[in-house]
């Protein structure tokens, strides 16, 4: 069985052989605009404290004074006077709530929020988010929120019993809040002039960017190291800027790969680049399993007609080690190749996850893989 095992290896191996002499395919051309943005074109975080209402007892409870004050100081705002003291009710839950402003946005426009409890509220499902002020880092007011909660989840409780799905303490409103003031997100330095920032920084793809905009728009372009590259922007091309910003993401370079193999110990994940070669190899694995076993019997003195003032039961543990060999350790010649193809080979051959990820470590250590590893 054994040589039948090593037989199928090298019969695989020598298809691996014919595989690896055919060329691989060509990289394709991407876009610039799926490899990264203009420097200024970003999100904007927005964060506002507001409380949910119309809860059914699931609220924050009366010892969660910050909760009554905001509840009193909203009734206050509606000319009722009353005290924090003076609420006991639990339908109501102080929350914080979050949204994405976009790098342009008119006033009018509706955002997605996303609501969380920051008290003690057991759920926030079916409750309604009062209307609540979104601030930016600059602690000006750019949108407000309002709206009914849809919580993906849910939680009750009942004479010591408790049913619970999912997170009931988070939940969304979508198109729940309106832009109040409009932002416009300024791209141009301070040289008239724009930066296109690479999502992956390296210095080939960000050369080849720069050679391929400077042939297709004719304009000064350099690249400033391996994360942006710097476009000149013309006095009679400022005044339409949303043209030639079009211009520059339609032109189409083939950006540079680093070889790279990222595993994933706990899921058994392992993904790589289909180009990433493998010097030839040879593979030996064997399986050794070693089980050490432990019993424990007592001892009771009583049964056996030994009894006395000193006398108690005593715990023996004795252990046992057995080792089994498995099947006969499986050795396989691999020619120059790629990690694709020895992937492929080693699991129509049964080798497991975890086993691929020792022998890619290993390979990694004796210099055949060439490629960063990446352990997560």
């Amino acid at each position: 069985m054994g040589r039948l095992h090593c037989l199928f290896f090298r019969l695989f191996a020598a298809a691996l052989l014919a595989a690896a002499s055919v060329a691989p395919a060509a990289a394709q051309d991407v876009r610039l605009k799926d490899l990264g943005r203009f420097l200024g074109w970003r999100d904007n975080a927005l964060t506002g404290y507001g409380l949910v209402t119309g809860l059914a007892g699931t609220g924050d409870s009366s010892h969660n004074r910050p909760s009554r004050q905001a509840l009193a100081n909203l009734l206050a705002r509606m000319d009722l006077a009353v005290s924090p003291e003076e609420l006991e009710s639990r339908n109501v839950a102080a929350v914080m709530v979050t949204a994405t402003l976009p790098p342009a946005a008119f006033v009018g426009d509706r955002l997605d929020i996303a609501v969380t409890s920051i008290g003690d509220a057991r759920s926030l499902a079916g409750g309604h988010l009062v209307l609540t002020s979104l601030q930016g880092p600059d602690r000006r007011i750019y949108a407000l929120a309002q709206g009914p909660l849809t919580v993906g989840g849910y939680r009750f409780d009942a004479e010591g019993n408790q049913a619970l799905k999912n997170h009931p303490t988070a939940g969304r409103v979508p198109q729940g809040a309106t832009v109040e003031r409009a932002v416009a997100a300024d791209i141009t330095g301070p040289g008239n002039e724009l930066v296109f920032v690479l999502r992956q920084p390296d210095v080939t793809t960000a050369d080849r960017i720069a050679d391929a905009v400077a042939a297709e728009l004719g304009l000064p372009v350099f690249a400033e190291g391996p994360a942006a590259v710097r476009i000149a922007v013309p006095q009679d091309q400022r005044t339409a800027l949303n043209r030639l910003i079009a211009r520059v993401e339609r032109v189409r370079i083939t950006p540079d790969q680093q070889a790279r193999v990222v595993v994933n110990e706990k899921t058994g994940t392992v993904v790589a680049g289909g180009d990433v070669r493998v010097s030839a190899a040879t593979i030996a694995q064997g399986d050794l399993k070693v089980q050490v076993t432990a019993e424990v019997s007592a001892s009771q003195p009583g049964y056996i007609g030994i009894s006395g003032a000193g006398v108690r039961s005593l715990a023996i543990t004795n252990t046992r080690l057995a080792a089994a060999e498995g099947q006969a350790p499986a050795v396989a010649v691999f020619p120059n190749t790629t990690v694709g193809d020895l992937v492929q080979a080693l699991a129509k051959l049964r080798v497991s996850t975890r086993d691929l990820i020792a022998i890619l470590q290993a390979l990694r250590t004796a210099g055949a893989l060439h490629a960063e590893l990446v352990v997560q």
